[in-house]
């Protein structure tokens, strides 16, 4: 299963097209830290992160996590060995807070993009979230709640995400 990302406005999977918006600045293949742009290419997914005081467990093939009030995801290209990891935000690390007070991470699938052995400034925290009114993002892909929930039931663990 590919999750392909078509155009500004286009998310497809299967027969199912999404309204959805991404980076400020576009697309690039040489995507640096806080540039504003959504990286070009093929990734796997991560696992579902939800908040469990705003949403019920989804039903999907994704493992689900929920999201703690001490959840961060490391953003600081400086910080070696937690950058564009998950992280505990009480250890005082530069991070992108998954508890937030808005409902963008009430459901979010991280992109594995610089992700395995993440290199510094190229970029991090590149993620699927929600939007309520379809503004571009810092990086991220982000759609409406209605069609995540309808895209939970479609992917599984092995989906990528094609950004071309």
């Amino acid at each position: 299963m590919i999750i392909h990302l078509k155009n500004k406005y286009t998310l497809k999977i299967d027969d199912f097209n999404f309204r959805c918006c991404f980076g400020k600045n576009g697309k690039s293949k040489k995507k640096k830290e806080g540039d504003k742009k959504t990286p070009i290419g093929t990734f796997s997914i991560e696992n579902l992160y939800y908040r469990q005081d705003r949403i019920t467990k989804p039903r999907t093939k994704l493992k689900c996590i929920k999201i703690t009030k001490n959840m961060g995801w490391c953003d600081d290209p400086l910080n070696r060995n937690k950058y564009n990891k998950l992280i505990d935000v009480r250890k005082k690390i530069k991070c992108e807070k998954l508890f937030r007070k808005d409902n963008k991470y009430d459901l979010i699938i991280p992109i594995k993009y610089n992700f395995l052995k993440p290199i510094s400034f190229k970029g991090s925290c590149i993620f699927i979230h929600l939007t309520k009114n379809y503004n571009s993002t810092a990086g991220c892909i982000a759609i409406k709640k209605k069609d995540f929930m309808i895209m939970l039931k479609l992917i599984n663990k092995k989906t990528k995400v094609k950004i071309y």
